[in-house]
């Protein structure tokens, strides 16, 4: 590790490696407070966090500003040591690189910290902190395993974890039959003076190594209440007509989806041709065969299976079976919303009554994985090609692979692995590159891009050229808003067949749901009724307003952006 400053720098807060239920940031959690906790839950035990902290700056119940502190629940610690005495300074004038060991035996009970100058792979014989503590009665048996930081304007450094590894060494004998499951994470709070970076790992193991888990994802699945029909790898094989490239749907990160044909008899028996009921069925094939595909897989099913929504695309049955991972779900006959919006064999068959009509159901659908669900759901991936057309064009969401529920603390695309925030350009909120969280504000603004998209029958990834410059398409219906003249940002190819009224109040609810500022755009309950002409449409500003960084307290976003661009340099 390497805590940096420059000379002219006044150093705080430090950071911490610990032991956490989740991946939330507790608001007001800078200084001191080291993104773990606040005044108001801090030494609470429903924390349940383990956390050795690495401190800079000392506050009243420290002894200098430069010790390792053992914190439960807390960033009292409940023992500290003094650096100073062990010739280390950890954060220096001068750069310098640490070597840390933190050791737990589950035997003994006994948490150890060790220290060296340098990058030394020599474990020193004498640990500087060392504690008897049972890690079962204070955190929770999935726990996230990551660092965490802070610091608080006008204090700045910069807490560097430059490599890391872990070891697990011997697991519990009881430990044969359930994953032990350790995430890393690594966290700061948005801040001012806070370089913000996030990673997370997941790693699966069982007694034995080299032990296949793919036999316990069908239990895992069976186990599931309401679980929809299990279907056998060789009849959606069949169906598919092995997975043949012509019955290709869509395609994307997490699978393919085909389209495939079951021939049942009246008992539900699949069976060959000449059959009594013929049922047509979309198909999810997921590309990856690991244990991250299992993950993609599980996290789709137990969200979706439980879904019920005129507008949400169904779950008919799922299938694992040999490492294949298949969901299936009703065939859409119409295919995707992206389709007729550019690629249409007849572009009058997108009228405005079926533009309005699949608005709608778009957002009756969001409003109920918001507010009307047992538990608040995150979509965060809406788009024209996630949103499937029924034969009468009726519009059903779907794709569900990077959807999470809010109350279990899943809201970081982190979780899935990838480098960066995924989705598609134009869809996603600013804030989300920045704390690479998810939220329903995060998702109200892709509802407000596919709005727009719609209305106008342009993409919200694809720049407008407008004589010698280009914008966004948000920004070029802002242009024609502030002009007085909104409705000329309507598709040319509705010609003059469209309502202007409604076609007015989408406009500027796009508007207001693609507002840079998350806080201030329209939630789901407000969208359904100003759609429904129960309501008055939002106002929205002439001049479109600036992106702020999200921050807590007294900020400079300027120091924090400047700060993120040296770290990512």
């Amino acid at each position: 590790m390497n805590i940096y400053r420059k000379p002219e720098w006044t150093p705080g807060s430090g950071f911490s490696f610990l032991l956490a239920p989740n991946l939330s940031i507790p608001d007001s959690s800078h200084r001191g407070w080291l993104g773990l906790t606040n005044s108001s839950t801090d030494g609470h035990a429903a924390n349940q966090f383990i956390a050795v902290e690495f401190d800079t700056e000392k506050d009243e119940h420290d002894p200098d500003s430069n010790h390792v502190g053992l914190n439960i629940n807390s960033v009292v610690s409940n023992q500290t040591v003094s650096l100073a005495e062990f010739g280390f300074e950890i954060s220096p004038q001068q750069g310098t690189n640490y070597s840390v060991w933190i050791d737990y035996d589950g035997a003994a009970k006994l948490l150890t910290v060790r220290m060296a100058r340098g990058a030394s792979s020599s474990r020193p014989d004498s640990p500087i902190l060392n504690q008897t503590i049972n890690l079962k009665q204070f955190v929770n048996r999935h726990s996230f395993l990551g660092f965490s930081g802070s610091t608080g304007y006008p204090n700045i450094q910069l807490n560097c974890i430059l490599k890391w590894s872990l070891q697990i060494e011997i697991l519990p004998s009881d430990a044969s039959s359930a994953a032990l499951i350790i995430a890393l994470a690594v966290g700061i709070p948005g801040v001012a003076a806070a370089a913000a970076f996030t990673i997370v790992l997941v790693f699966y193991m069982r007694r034995k190594l080299n032990q296949s888990s793919e036999e316990n994802v069908p239990e895992r699945v069976r186990r599931m209440p309401g679980m929809p029909r299990e279907f056998r790898y060789r009849d959606l094989k069949k169906a598919t007509g092995n997975f043949d490239e012509r019955m290709v749907l869509g395609q994307g990160g997490y699978g393919t989806v085909f389209k495939g044909v079951l021939r049942n008899d009246f008992s539900g028996n699949v069976s060959g041709e000449g059959s009594e009921l013929v049922t047509e069925i979309a198909v999810k094939k997921f590309l990856r065969e690991s244990v991250k595909g299992k993950d993609d897989f599980l996290s789709e099913l137990a969200i979706i299976h439980r879904l019920r929504h005129k507008h949400l695309v169904r779950l008919v049955g799922w299938c694992h079976e040999k490492g294949k991972l298949l969901l299936v779900y009703d065939y859409m006959p119409n295919g995707s919303l992206e389709k007729y919006l550019y690629n249409p064999a007849d572009p009058n068959v997108l009228t405005w009554g079926r533009r309005f009509k699949i608005l709608t159901g778009v957002a009756s659908a969001l409003h109920y994985l918001h507010n009307e669900y047992d538990e608040r759901v995150v979509h965060r991936d809406l788009k024209a090609s996630n949103i499937m057309l029924e034969s009468d064009f009726t519009p059903r969401l779907g794709d569900f692979g990077l959807a999470r529920v809010l109350d279990n603390g899943m809201t970081s695309y982190a979780e899935q692995g990838l480098l960066g925030v995924p989705g598609t350009r134009g869809y996603v909120a600013p804030e989300c590159l920045h704390t690479g969280k998810a939220t329903p504000e995060s998702d109200v603004y892709g509802f407000g891009a596919v709005v727009l998209e719609v209305v106008c029958g342009k993409n919200p990834g694809v720049p407008i050229s407008v004589e010698q410059d280009t914008f966004p398409l948000v920004d070029w219906v802002w242009m024609f808003h502030r002009e007085g003249n909104i409705l000329n940002a309507v598709d040319e190819q509705l010609k003059d067949e469209y309502e202007a009224e409604e076609a007015k109040r989408l406009l500027l609810l796009g508007l207001a749901c693609s507002h840079p500022t998350a806080s201030e755009r329209p939630n789901t309950q407000a969208i359904v009724q100003i759609m429904a002409g129960n309501a008055p449409a939002p106002y929205v500003p002439p001049f479109k307003p600036t992106f702020s960084w999200p921050s807590a307290g007294n900020s400079a976003p300027s120091t924090a952006e400047s700060l993120l661009s040296i770290y990512t340099s």
